[in-house]
């Protein structure tokens, strides 16, 4: 009796108590992507109007995921939607995103989306900003269509709107970059006839287009105009137009251009990019010893060499057949000057060393950095051992391979070369140095080749060492 009374009151309370649970087990959370997707599909007038009503926070992958859902019937829907996304408060376009609408959308494949959108607008009678134009323009750019952004830029006018400087430089580097230069130089006119001043891009995207072009004077004569019209030329334009004279092989006028830009300061001072484009130049056509004159007039204002600067000038030296003495008092002025090391410099003339098929040097110079305590670079390394391997003097290899282990070089030596490495030692009869190599390997959770693990194994089995036998069948 007892029992059953409290059965009844335990029932009793339990029921009585609201269920906190019940709620939770029937909600459902929709995603803001989800939200977006299910208004492009139920839309059938204005779609901007009804985006707008959502109230949800946008963000780039929200975003990627709507136009990722969209299939080829709904690109146009999905284009509306991601023009749209972009024009909204609180959030911007990054060129990644541009990148992935193009590519889920495949403008470039199918580029009448583009005026389908922009005709569209107009048949709802939506609202076109000169942003909504801008966005359309970024992805004619971003997909490559000259000829689809200067129709979207004509229509304009169809909108109320003006087109600006920034909408013209769009337009005008798709067609500078595409080699049509006189539609560029057209656009350019165009802009001086409604009042809108070209700028630096402007000009830099023309000096672009007629250097890539081989045109390098008419490139010259722009960037002269370019200070008529209020416009700074910069060391990068200055650079551009000195490496376009470079490709056409006028030293005498590079070299007139690199002294004019060294009497100015500021703006169009040379710096480590416009020095390493003239000595790269003249290393090119065998001329080493102007090369190293350019090199000591970087050196006089200043102006430390960068690691290109030094690969491309101990290249140059090598392949005039100077000797590696030669390249290490190169090596020594060239740290002095600053802004390289002593490891990158050694380490670029081993690599240019094995390029040149100059093993017996490269090979010398490797090591003697090893002995000097220079720490080699991943490329040098992997190139050294590589070349080991290929004249079958494994047990080197491995002796070298061990020395870079302790100077802990973040290499680029793969699975490839440890296997190429590890099954001559076995075939060589070095087990210990075998199973040493095998250990490490294992450990760096490198994957051995399939076709050589049985031959490996096999060698190894005269170490005794089971657990390393285990664990090489595993991987």
């Amino acid at each position: 009796m007892l029992l059953h009374l409290i059965r009844r009151r335990v029932s009793s309370s339990f029921q009585s108590q609201p269920s906190k649970l019940s709620p939770l087990r029937f909600s459902t959370t929709v995603s803001p992507a989800e939200r977006l997707y299910n208004h492009l599909q139920s839309s059938t007038s204005n779609l901007e109007k009804e985006l707008a009503s959502t109230k949800v926070k946008l963000d780039a992958s929200c975003i990627n995921e709507v136009i990722r859902r969209c299939q080829p019937n709904q690109f146009q829907t999905g284009l509306r939607f991601f023009i749209w996304a972009g024009t909204q408060s609180g959030h911007r376009h990054s060129p990644y995103m541009y990148t992935k609408a193009c590519d889920f959308l495949k403008i470039r494949a199918n580029p009448d989306l583009i005026k389908n959108v922009v005709e569209s607008y107009k048949k709802d009678e939506c609202f076109v900003s000169v942003k909504t134009m801008r966005i359309v323009l970024s992805l004619c750019s971003q997909a490559r269509l000259a000829d689809e952004a200067l129709w979207v830029l004509r229509k304009f006018p169809e909108f109320d709107l003006c087109a600006d400087t920034v909408a013209y430089n769009m337009v005008i580097r798709l067609f500078a970059d595409k080699g049509d230069l006189s539609i560029a130089e057209k656009l350019m006119e165009e802009m001086d006839s409604i009042d809108l001043c070209p700028d630096v891009i402007t000009y830099t995207s023309l000096i672009n287009g007629f250097c890539n072009a081989g045109k390098v004077d008419e490139a010259w004569k722009l960037a002269k105009d370019m200070s008529k019209n209020g416009c700074v030329l910069n060391t990068v334009t200055y650079s551009r137009i000195l490496e376009g004279f470079c490709k056409c092989g006028d030293m005498e006028t590079v070299v007139e251009l690199l002294t004019e830009m060294e009497k100015e300061d500021g703006f169009i001072s040379p710096n480590a990019v416009t020095y390493t484009l003239v000595i790269q130049a003249f290393c090119e056509k065998k001329r080493v010893r102007e090369a190293l004159m350019v090199l000591d007039r970087m050196g006089d204002r200043g102006c430390s060499p960068n690691r290109v600067t030094a690969s491309v000038l101990i290249q140059g030296v090598l392949e005039n057949g100077e000797d590696v003495k030669d390249i290490s008092k190169l090596v020594d002025k060239l740290v002095k000057l600053g802004g390289v090391s002593l490891s990158e410099c050694f380490s670029s003339a081993t690599v240019s060393l094995i390029r040149l098929k100059r093993w017996e040097e490269a090979e010398k110079m490797f090591r003697l950095m090893l002995v000097r305590g220079i720490r080699p670079d991943g490329l040098a390394c992997s190139l050294v051992l590589r070349e080991l391997c290929l004249l079958e003097r494994y047990h080197d290899c491995f002796l070298i391979y061990e020395e870079i282990e302790k100077r802990d070089v973040l290499s680029t030596i793969d699975a490839d070369i440890h296997s190429v490495l590890l099954l001559g030692l076995c075939e060589q009869g070095r087990s210990w140095e075998s199973a040493k190599l095998a250990k490490s390997m294992l450990d760096k959770k490198m994957r051995l080749k399939v076709s050589q693990v049985e031959k490996i194994i096999e060698a190894l089995k005269k170490t005794g060492d089971e657990d390393l036998m285990r664990r090489l069948s595993l991987s």
